[in-house]
């Protein structure tokens, strides 16, 4: 007696079978169906959910093809980047990093772009299809890169190889990831204002709820501390991010006190907002860095190398990021385990003219 068969499976054989079909008939995820195939001795799949998937392999007819005998042996050779910089190439170098150390691994890296995030998070859809797309090239392993520190929330899909978070990190605690070490950031940069000898430092923040604003003040408070001041809350303005926003906020600051006790040296958290605060401290006829001195944050080239003076700034580590990630990612694939589950990367001061 022939063995019946699902409704629907003749539809599936014609336009040829996939691994998720094979997970859909057998009632199992996708990444149990991907152990099954390649054997994968330390899974922890039962006898019986093995037989389903070797049933409803044989049933629909699947046939792994070369790539995914390539994923059976773990050697495939690609590794899979998604990320929204393809759209927004102030952090680009987080690609250069990882496509040099991939090519030192004698890797190649498959990149597919999602969305640019926006007040309410990226394209989902988007991202679903392009981690599904990489998948189906059989990639060895993901990246997931963001253009700004910020928790995200990957689609489950990424689960099913290793997986490895860059300038961003897993809002479900799931995934590792390499991050700046934002603290570390804003601490040299006020240790740097102190060096030259400033004790009344105003800062000009960002939007006060994001990764960096909060671990650049924790490190310039630190700072302060560690020469025993305290940071005066009356000179912490936020700037949001845009030059307008650090000229407005660098007003309020040099307005709000008589010249005697102005602040003398600006602390601004990203380099567009220094940019503001420069043309601020130059309408009221001061000097920089004669009358105050500027340190930003970011080190974006085209704004920090070409302001008069040049800005004195913080760097965010992209490119490091990028090798480290990669580096990160080829550990897992390889079963070896990885330094901790969130790397932070140093970011380095900058000096220029500024200061």
């Amino acid at each position: 007696m022939a063995k019946s068969t699902t409704p629907g499976t003749a539809a599936v054989r014609q336009r040829g079978v996939t691994m998720k079909d094979v997970a859909k008939h057998a009632g199992v995820s996708r990444t149990a169906v991907s152990f099954v195939l390649s054997n994968r001795e330390n899974a922890s799949i039962s006898a019986e959910t093995r037989t389903r998937i070797n049933d409803a392999v044989q049933e629909l007819g699947y046939r792994p093809n070369a790539g995914a005998r390539a994923l059976a042996s773990q050697r495939s050779d690609w590794y899979g980047i998604v990320t929204e910089i393809v759209t927004a190439p102030f952090a680009v170098d987080i690609i250069k990093g990882a496509q040099d150390q991939a090519w030192l691994d004698r890797r190649f890296l498959l990149i597919a772009p999602s969305d640019q995030a926006d007040a309410v998070g990226p394209n989902q859809g988007l991202e679903d299809a392009a981690i599904e797309k990489l998948l189906e090239q059989r990639v060895e392993g993901l990246l997931y890169a963001a253009t700004f520190h910020r928790g995200v929330r990957v689609p489950e899909t990424a689960n099913e190889v290793p997986t490895v978070l860059i300038n961003c990190f897993d809002a479900d605690g799931k995934l590792p990831s390499i991050v700046p070490d934002e603290r570390g950031g804003g601490r040299v940069a006020v240790e740097r204002l102190l060096q030259a000898g400033h004790q009344r430092i105003g800062v000009i923040n960002l939007d006060p709820v994001i990764p960096a604003a909060v671990g650049r003040l924790e490190g310039a408070r630190e700072a302060l501390s560690t020469a025993g001041l305290e940071l005066d809350p009356e000179l912490v303005v936020s700037g949001y991010a845009t030059a307008d926003g650090g000229y407005d906020a660098a007003c309020r600051i040099l307005d709000r006190y008589p010249p005697k006790d102005r602040p003398t040296a600006l602390f601004c958290l990203n380099d567009r907002m220094a940019m503001g605060a420069y043309d601020a401290i130059k309408e009221r006829g001061l000097t920089i860095p004669g009358d105050i001195a500027v340190i930003g944050f970011d080190n974006q080239e085209l704004i920090a190398a070409y302001l008069r003076p040049k800005l004195t700034t913080v760097a965010l580590p992209f490119e490091k990021m990028g090798a480290l990630g990669v580096q990160t990612l080829a550990a897992l694939t390889a079963g070896q385990p990885i330094l901790a589950d969130q790397q932070l990367v140093d970011c380095p001061l900058l000096e220029r003219s500024s200061v």
